[in-house]
């Protein structure tokens, strides 16, 4: 039963990355016929060839943990806590890299694109958000796409929105986490959400795309427009650092460095 139950979740996730038997079976040095044999539970996968197929098939760590287990073996990927002593050393350099990258934005996200680390630039847009969107925590998608949040300062919002639904969607189709699967059903509920998709649905081509897609704010008058980067850890062998990113944002034009700048000078030095 436990062979059959591995072999299922292996299957599963080979079908959502849409990969053949032969394609991963060459891919992880296995014969197609041994790779059909765990599927169908008549062959137990050793926990390295389930980290192979993890690996070659971009299992997160958390469900790597989880084939694992369906195989009878104990899991090998820990998931420890932001707040653990062990993790001091990393909050401290995320803290120094949001830091370092102000008088711009900058913010940590776990799996669900809640806010777990900002810098103080961060809180200019936080400040444009109402109790019920600024958390804790703050949830990423929320903020930007509910029609109380940035989503009434965004200029530009259909192709912001269209960009971070994407996002959610991918995550989604990734992960199949539960919560994010909740969040995308929230956020696709909201009327403007609605709104949007039905007059531009998601196929349509932007007749003079930009090279990134702008982040740009309408901030009382004063337009800001950024653009992001996202960064994750490159060879995490814990959970939480797995499912980590650092979004930074990057003023697009001279105005917006400038505001940045203007309002680092306002803020009480920690």
């Amino acid at each position: 039963m436990t062979q059959t139950a591995v072999g299922t979740l292996v299957r599963d996730w080979r079908h959502r990355r849409s990969r053949s038997q032969l394609d991963v079976a060459y891919d992880i040095g296995v014969s197609p016929k041994h790779l059909s044999f765990v599927e169908t539970g008549r062959s137990r996968p050793s926990p390295e060839l389930i980290d192979a197929i993890g690996i070659h098939l971009d299992i997160p760590l958390r469900e790597r943990n989880t084939l694992l287990l369906a195989a009878g073996f104990a899991p090998r990927y820990q998931n420890t806590s932001l707040d653990d002593p062990e993790m001091a050393g990393i909050v401290d350099s995320l803290r120094r890299l949001l830091d370092a990258h102000e008088p711009y934005p900058g913010v940590v996200l776990d799996r669900h694109w809640n806010v777990v680390l900002s810098n103080r630039a961060a809180l200019q847009l936080v400040s444009l958000l109402p109790p019920h969107l600024a958390g804790p925590p703050m949830n990423v998608f929320r903020a930007s796409l509910h029609p109380d949040g940035l989503a009434r300062h965004t200029l530009g919002f259909d192709e912001w929105a269209t960009y971070l639904l994407t996002q959610l969607h991918r995550q989604v189709t990734l992960t199949t986490d539960p919560n994010l699967i909740r969040i995308e059903d929230e956020v696709t509920s909201y009327p403007n959400i609605i709104e949007l998709r039905e007059r531009i649905g998601w196929s349509t081509s932007f007749a003079t795309p930009d090279l990134l897609v702008p982040f740009r704010l309408d901030l009382a008058g004063v337009e800001l427009s950024m653009f992001t980067t996202l960064t994750t850890f490159g060879t995490p062998r814990d959970i939480t650092l797995d499912e980590l990113a650092i979004e930074l944002f990057f003023p697009n034009d001279t105005a917006t460095t400038e505001h940045f700048r203007t309002f680092a000078t306002t803020m009480e030095p920690t």
